[in-house]
């Protein structure tokens, strides 16, 4: 059922389309990356976005092919932590190859993609670039 817990720390509701649909296969190794995180940084990390059925994600503006429709993205937030660090720790645990960081709403995009990628988030929007001083 979607109380199940997939790890020590998460749920698979945690993971859930937001819009009701119940769609929350979400991948393995992006949940046991999260864990290894959560273990890492000592706090609950907040899913703010996992799973995505088609329509959900068009209504959040996804991109047309994004991770989450596959169940391999989340977008987390870590209460009193900066973003930044947050993306420091994340980009030490190998299973973790796309990094969104979004400063303006303190988010972080993680996926499981197979190509490494990095980008900024302004106004919501995927810009690319990179900030100085983050690996």
């Amino acid at each position: 059922g979607m109380s199940e817990m997939l790890t020590a720390n998460f749920s698979r509701n945690e993971f859930a389309c937001q819009c009701g649909c119940s769609y929350a296969e979400v991948d393995t190794r992006l949940v046991q990356g999260l864990q290894l995180l959560r273990d890492k940084l000592g706090r609950k990390i907040h899913i703010i976005s996992g799973c995505r059925c088609p329509s959900h994600n068009r209504a959040e503006g996804g991109a047309t092919y994004s991770q989450h429709l596959l169940g391999t993205a989340a977008d987390i937030a870590v209460a009193g932590i900066p973003i930044r660090e947050v993306c420091k720790a994340a980009m030490t645990i190998p299973a973790f190859k796309g990094f969104g960081l979004d400063e303006q709403r303190c988010m972080l995009h993680l996926d499981v993609r197979e190509d490494p990628a990095k980008w900024v988030y302004l106004g919501g929007k995927a810009v690319g670039g990179w900030p100085e001083g983050l690996a």
